[in-house]
């Protein structure tokens, strides 16, 4: 029986959206098997400094809706080799804007003395959490001054 490839990938998934969707399905298709490592609401406000619009266990929910999801573990930190050592993954996902990051250099690194593949997938251009939160609070702002 041949191995299954396992793969992992982090992330917030705030507002779940299109750009999401488009980066779980290429993962999905590169693995057997996609755990992905959601932050922690505690995570989000240590290290973006944000809160998340959408609690942990209501994104949980919303990610394990979707078909290219298989299980999900919670983020609670930057360390991915721990998690590695727990989760026994054999490829690390990531969004292509976090290439050339010193927190991945590192982790490349680390990886490739295992035989670890890092693999990092295009970022969906114009569509993020943040834009989307920005143009909802400027369409609330036009309607207040149009009353």
């Amino acid at each position: 029986m041949e191995k299954q490839i396992i793969g992992y990938i982090v992330g917030a998934f705030d507002l779940f959206h299109i750009g999401h969707v488009n980066i779980l399905k290429n993962a999905r298709k590169m693995c057997d098997y996609l755990i992905v490592g959601l932050s922690t609401d505690e995570w989000v406000k240590k290290y973006k400094n944000k809160t998340t619009a959408i609690p942990f266990n209501q994104r949980k929910e919303v990610l394990m809706a979707c078909k290219f999801v298989d299980s999900i573990v919670p983020q609670e930190d930057f360390d991915d080799f721990k998690m590695w050592e727990r989760l026994k993954f054999d490829i690390m996902f990531v969004g292509d804007d976090w290439k050339e990051s010193e927190r991945f250099k590192g982790l490349e690194e680390k990886f490739n003395k295992i035989r670890i593949k890092i693999i990092y997938l295009p970022y969906t251009k114009g569509i993020s959490t943040t834009e989307i939160k920005k143009k909802i609070a400027e369409r609330g702002l036009e309607e207040k001054n149009e009353e």
